[in-house]
């Protein structure tokens, strides 16, 4: 008995199966001719504009880490200059420790070139030139972008360089702000403005604010001690009340007492 002839011979299996993998290659192959177009396109289309992004980016970054080492340095030269400048002050040397602080003074308002100035301020005052300090003062202190501690030093200073040569009432008026309790300022600054209110003729504003500058154990003692002389000559008590561990001044009589004295 004959067999059925076989309906997928083996010749076409095979021929499938190679046209198969042929159009598997040719797939492949325009997916990637398409993949490369693309990328050719965009890099047409788009590839300046990028590369001109990424190159900006490297030039800001590598700007930046220039700058902060040239900063870092500068800082670095800034604090040595300023040290030396001190240790040629320590030695009497003016001169030389001028010479240190004038180009730390030019830099701008930060707290070093700030202090510079007001060395330079004090060097001027040594070497009698009263002038050229005041104005390095006055620079410092009407200086918006200097720290503020250091402008409240300079004012101060500015004043006590100048104050015979000012009005009283400007004395006042520059350094009442300063002059508050609580102020680290108020011991110096209270005292100047109780003299100009005693030159104004004003004992009754002078008298308490002596008092309450030689009441704040805040201030030094030669400063209260001042205070209190001044006080006192002006008929103002400026002698704290010694207390108990109760709050109650000592020599106060206690209400108690005072009935039992009045009973007996």
């Amino acid at each position: 008995m004959a067999l059925p002839p076989d309906k997928n011979p083996p010749s076409r299996d095979k021929h499938a199966a190679q046209l198969a993998a042929q159009q598997d290659v040719f797939l492949r192959e325009v997916d990637d001719a398409l993949r490369q177009d693309q990328v050719e396109g965009f890099m047409k289309n788009y590839g300046k504009p990028v590369l001109a992004v990424v190159a900006a980016g490297l030039v800001a970054l590598g700007g930046w880490l220039y700058w902060d080492h040239l900063q870092t340095k500068r800082l670095e030269e800034n604090s040595e200059a300023f040290v030396q400048a001190l240790d040629s002050l320590q030695g009497n040397n003016l001169n030389d420790a001028k010479s240190k602080l004038t180009p730390l003074a030019a830099k701008g308002s930060n707290a070093n070139a700030t202090s510079a100035r007001l060395l330079l301020a004090a060097i001027g005052l040594e070497q009698d030139r009263k002038a050229d300090a005041l104005k390095l003062y006055r620079q410092v202190a009407s200086d918006e972008k200097a720290p503020q501690p250091l402008r409240d030093l300079a004012l101060v200073r500015a004043v006590t360089a100048d104050f015979d040569a000012m009005k009283p009432q400007e004395v006042i008026d520059r350094l009442k702000p300063l002059s508050a309790p609580g102020n680290p300022w108020f011991g110096v600054a209270g005292e100047m403005v109780g003299m100009a209110y005693l030159k104004l003729g004003r004992a009754d504003q002078a008298g308490p604010l002596f008092a309450a500058i030689a009441k704040d154990e805040g201030i030094n003692d030669g400063l209260r001690s001042r205070a209190r002389q001044l006080a006192a000559v002006l008929g103002v008590d400026a002698v704290s009340d010694v207390v108990d561990d109760k709050g109650e001044a000592i020599d106060k009589p206690k209400l108690g007492g005072a009935t039992e004295a009045g009973g007996q």
